[in-house]
């Protein structure tokens, strides 16, 4: 994860104590309900795309086929999933347009917008308990999971439901500062889940705890806003609370509430909470899991969270993410790129643009558009790129007169300007995605940590020459081509062209 020197928080901050620096305009508040979940539902309602489905669904895959094929056209809530009467929404932020609509934004401000966010964070703004309504039912006792929540099993050889829209909230057990990360959770008892922890902050917060013999008090945040959402994927700094970043998005402060036992902080607004602990020194199965590679992660002993008590609104509703559709994959593409893009742009300021391909899971396959100056920049920006994130796989630059949202112009882009004796870069074993399984081959299913993920990185130089005689690395264009005004030219019927027909 590429960290970048941040304010450090005070041990004793609860979010409030430290000033933000000061922050860029702030688009205009939305027409809709920002801070809310249902809020920006009624406003897809309200504009076409949310689709309902009242007939009873199951929740074992029935539920996630059907979301998968309104995957990028609507959302969809689910008013009977699996007999229960909570409803299920899954797919509300599936599209790019989307997300920067939620944000206020135009498309090409997205990146933007997040990094000024992420640049400018807003402390958060406690409320008391009254205020909160996620706290609004309490369940402390007899908690089945099962029973209380429509948690679906989405994949044909996932091993039963789970949880992979909660936004897992923890604080350093040294700092007190929060981290927000969303980790897939396989519940596979009334009360106790499995968790997948990869390397990252709230890994190194649980192995502190576990080093203490304590346990991690940790909250399970489920059905928030878009942007809280969003925010919760930022590539931040270690003490570095994501909600804060949240609240940049919004323009205000985000409300948090105490948790009912612990001090964990939580979206006021959110749907459901789950409150529990990581034990220290407990391990259980977990897995296969449908990834977002689009394939599976094999089953492994993980670190396991005891549940304490869950709180939710009256009439909850519950969000589901399917794991590899365009809901998951943007979730992770948009914050990388910002990020991506903030980080070549200081060594190279002639990248104008990076996108993470679907084709690439939104993960491993970056595009880099890039106004080269000099021979061999293009090389460097590729080099750069790898170092700036361990999941990229595969890096192309090319000219900025190349749509890197376009993956025919990147392919054509390659086609034509691109030699491989000349313009390949390769670097071997490096590291890479333990996740992607093209890394695991060469290696037995119990491979140590330090030998998972072990990848070769390849880079492709898809820029045209600096200098080059005639027109020879000249686009073909016509010209007026975009100023043509078709609906002013083209008839409504094709009644005159048949008359001429007729006459011969």
């Amino acid at each position: 994860m590429m960290e970048t020197q941040m304010n450090q928080r005070d041990a004793a901050t609860n979010g409030t104590a430290s000033a933000a620096p000061t922050a860029p305009t702030l688009p205009a508040r939305q027409s809709f309900d920002a801070l809310s979940l249902r809020g920006w539902l009624a406003h897809l309602s309200a504009t076409g795309r949310l689709a309902t489905i009242a007939k009873p669904v199951a929740l074992k895959h029935e539920l996630a086929a059907v979301a998968k094929r309104l995957d990028g056209k609507q959302a969809a809530v689910f008013l009977a999933p699996g007999g229960h009467d909570m409803p299920v929404v899954s797919g509300f932020i599936s599209r790019r347009a989307w997300i920067a609509e939620a944000m206020g934004v135009a498309e090409n401000d997205l990146l933007q917008r997040f990094r000024d966010a992420a640049d400018h964070p807003l402390p958060w703004k406690e409320v008391s308990a009254g205020e909160a309504a996620c706290q609004q039912v309490l369940h402390t006792t007899g908690i089945d999971l099962h029973a209380l929540l429509p948690i679906p099993t989405h994949s044909e050889h996932d091993n039963g439901p789970y949880i992979t829209a909660g936004l897992v909230i923890a604080r350093n057990p040294r700092t007190g500062v929060q981290n927000v990360s969303i980790n897939r959770i396989q519940v596979h008892a009334r009360d106790r889940m499995a968790i997948l922890l990869l390397p990252r902050h709230l890994y190194a917060f649980q192995k502190m705890a576990e080093a203490a013999g304590d346990a991690l008090d940790i909250a399970v945040a489920i059905g928030v806003d878009p942007l809280t959402m969003l925010a919760s994927q930022a590539i931040s700094p270690i003490d570095f609370d994501e909600l804060e970043i949240a609240g940049a998005l919004h323009g205000a402060p985000l409300p948090v509430v105490k948790c009912v036992t612990s001090d964990v902080r939580v979206p006021a607004f959110a749907e459901i909470v789950i409150e529990g602990r990581i034990l220290p020194d407990v391990r259980e199965a977990e897995g296969p899991f449908g990834e977002f590679p689009k394939y599976y992660s094999a089953q492994e002993a993980r670190e396991v969270i005891e549940v304490a008590a869950v709180t939710h609104r009256k009439n909850p509703i519950y969000h589901t993410i399917v794991p590899a559709e365009m809901e998951h994959l943007l979730l992770g593409a948009i914050p990388r790129e910002a990020t991506l893009l903030s980080h070549l742009q200081r060594s190279h300021p002639g990248v104008t643009d990076v996108h993470l391909s679907v084709g690439g899971v939104c993960r491993y396959h970056l595009w880099v558009q890039f106004a080269k100056k000099r021979e061999g920049e293009a090389k460097n920006v590729i080099l750069c790129a790898f170092g700036a994130h361990y999941d990229i796989k595969q890096v192309v630059v090319v000219d900025t007169d190349v749509d890197i949202h376009d993956p025919a112009e990147i392919e054509w882009a390659i086609a034509t300007r691109f030699q491989a004796d000349r313009d390949l870069v390769l670097i071997e074993g490096a590291q890479g995605s333990p996740l992607d399984p093209s890394t695991t081959v060469c290696h037995p299913d119990d491979a140590p940590p330090h030998l998972q993920g072990i990848s070769t990185k390849m880079g492709l130089d898809a820029t045209r020459p600096v200098v080059y005689s005639g027109h020879v690395f000249t686009r073909v264009r016509i010209p007026g081509y975009e100023a043509v005004d078709l609906d002013a030219l083209v008839a409504a019927d094709n009644a005159a062209f048949d008359t001429y027909l007729s006459d011969q």
